[in-house]
Formats: structure tokens, C-alpha cells, sequence
């Protein structure tokens, strides 16, 4: 099982992780991530620990689909990964109608078949074989009735092959990644029900397919206090992180199981009562999809990671340079 480390989103000037990236490089871990929403991007931050490091790959998760045409993501991820010697594992992903409709003012219409497009296009740009054209009808290229002629891309890319991870939740989603990507983006991840919410959906996967799952760590001997640090982050994503008609993060809590206690979850935070929505998140579920506790608990339940499809791990939390080496002898022995 690898290991990368998932910074999220950069809030500000003082939320630079640079030492927690160097930490992480000296240790061992094998990739570096960040995310975007509707504040930072992904891809600047990255530049930044590029720079700074030499062997720690650099993850988007991810880069929002709406957010950029297929082609400027291509240029964008081709320079990163020049830049950085081959270094960019590029996380893409079609978000949510509330971001998409609300942010960047576009319809959230058929997100496989704009995926399966963009990924398509991305391609071809890399590859160079000849001018990009696609017949759309997402992204078509040339524009018809206008001055536009096909182009190919001016530099050649270091890589015509830069690994392509999909962030995704619902089975289609994963069965798209398993097919197109090099790699599956999972949100929350429940180890012991994987196999069965996904196994289908990854029976397609090609050899060494890698399941890059997101994990809070938090350790502690304070189990409780951790446990209520997960439902504290669970409470906003299944409460508010949707809209009511349409919360792709409650509907992959309901297909873990816990259908009922999602939606009386976002019915309490949508009608502001939030302390009420936490309370209502079950222990099991907030335990099932992270690591928390003293290092001998967590060295135990991570027995149900490695039985899984879980190829990697993505620690969320943890800043300092002794928690990260904590973490990578649990997990790497």
C-alpha cells in the first residue's frame, strides 16, 4: 500500500505547507495532493511544492471539470509536469450541480459522458499524433461555423501518458474511472463495504489500477474526541455540501448503509439545526471511514484497509513531521 498525503484546499498565506510536503518527502510518502472548490485552485499550490521538492509526486483532487476547457487542463497539467520532472498525477472531477450551476454558471448535464469526452481530448493533446479535433457534443473542437481550424499542441509534453485519476461516487462514476483513468479518487471510503457498493464497477480496472482513498488520521488517545472530529466534517458534508434534490456525498452515505441517518442528518442541517444534524451522525460510520485513536487501535483497524482495494492512502490531518512518521510506520511497516 502507498501512501500520499491530502492537504485540501490552501485557505492563505499562513496554511503554506511546504515543511509539512519536505517532511513528508523525507519520510517516504509517496505523493502530495491538494483540492479545489470555489476558493484556491489546485494546480498553483502544487507549482509551489514542486519547487520545492525533488521526488514526492504531486495530486490534484481534484481538478474540477467546469472549471477549465479540456485543453487548457492538458496544457496546464503538461507544464506542471514538465516543470516538475514528471511528478503530476492529475485528479479530475465533474463536482456538483451547486458548484458547476452556482459558480462557474454552467448546466451540471450528463457528467459521465462530459468526462468520458474530456479525458478523451486531454489525450490527444498529449499525444501530439495530430491537430485535436472531437466531434463533441461537450467540447467540440474546432468551433463549427467559425474561424477556427484544428491545432496541436506547440510543446511537446514530457510524458504522453500523464496518469489520469477520477474523482468519483456513484458506481457508473467508478466503473467510468476503472475503464478511462489510471486511478479511482474515493471521497469516503469504507473499507469492509468497498467490495460490495464497488466491486462491480472496479471488475473492469486494468493492472495496477490505484485506488487513491482520502482518510482522516487522527491520533489520539481520546477516542471520543476523535470520533466527534470526524462527524464534525461529516455533518458538513452530508448536511450542507448539496443541494436537497441532489447530494452526491449523502447518497454514497446512503449506499454505505446508512440511508435514513443521512437524510434526517441533512433535513436537521438544512433547517439549521447543525448541532442536532452531528449528533446524529452513528459512530460506526465515522469510524468506519477514518483512522482515529492511539497508534495500536489504528495499527488494528487498518487490517481492514489492506483486505481491501485500497491501493493507497491518503492521510487528511496531520501537519507535523512526528504524527507523519507515526503514520508511515503504521502503514508501511
Amino acid at each position: 500500500m502507498k501512501l500520499g498525503l491530502q492537504l485540501g484546499y490552501w485557505q492563505r498565506h499562513a496554511d503554506d505547507a511546504t515543511e509539512t510536503v519536505l517532511a513528508a518527502e523525507r519520510l517516504g510518502y509517496d505523493s502530495v495532493w491538494t483540492a479545489e472548490a470555489y476558493g484556491s485552485d489546485a494546480f498553483t499550490p502544487l507549482a509551489w511544492y514542486g519547487a520545492r521538492t525533488s521526488r514526492i509526486k504531486l495530486g490534484t483532487s481534484v481538478a474540477q471539470l467546469s472549471a477549465r476547457p479540456p485543453v487548457t487542463t492538458a496544457m496546464t497539467a503538461m507544464t506542471l509536469d514538465h516543470l516538475t520532472g514528471g511528478r503530476l498525477l492529475l485528479g479530475v472531477g465533474a463536482s456538483g450541480p451547486q458548484v458547476v450551476e452556482g459558480w462557474y454558471g454552467q448546466p451540471f448535464a450528463k457528467p459521465l459522458a462530459r468526462t468520458r469526452e474530456y479525458v478523451e481530448i486531454m489525450r490527444k493533446v498529449w499525444r501530439r499524433e495530430e491537430p485535436v479535433t472531437s466531434e463533441g457534443p461537450h467540447y467540440p473542437l474546432p468551433l463549427a461555423g467559425g474561424l477556427g481550424k484544428p491545432l496541436k499542441l506547440i510543446t511537446h509534453p514530457l510524458r504522453s501518458d500523464i496518469p489520469v485519476y477520477l474523482g468519483a461516487e456513484g458506481p457508473k462514476n467508478v466503473a467510468l474511472a476503472a475503464e478511462v483513468a489510471q486511478g479511482w479518487l474515493p471521497l469516503f471510503a469504507f473499507p469492509a463495504k468497498i467490495e460490495e457498493m464497488y466491486g462491480e464497477s472496479l471488475a473492469g480496472a486494468s493492472e495496477g489500477f490505484d485506488v487513491a482513498a482520502m482518510v482522516m488520521v487522527i491520533v489520539s488517545d481520546d477516542v471520543r474526541s476523535a470520533l466527534d472530529g470526524v462527524k464534525l466534517m461529516l455533518t458538513l458534508y452530508i448536511g450542507g455540501m448539496g443541494a436537497k434534490q441532489r447530494n452526491f456525498h449523502a447518497d454514497i452515505i446512503g449506499r454505505m448503509g446508512y440511508a435514513e441517518a443521512a437524510e434526517h442528518i441533512q433535513a436537521l442541517y438544512l433547517a439549521g439545526r447543525k448541532d442536532e444534524a452531528f449528533r446524529a451522525i452513528p459512530d460506526e460510520l465515522a469510524d468506519g471511514i477514518s483512522l482515529v485513536g492511539p497508534p495500536g487501535r489504528i495499527k488494528e483497524r487498518l487490517e481492514s484497509w489492506r483486505k481491501s482495494p485500497v491501493t493507497s492512502l491518503l492521510v487528511m490531518g496531520p501537519r507535523d513531521e512526528h504524527s507523519l512518521k507515526l503514520i508511515r510506520d503504521l502503514v508501511l511497516g
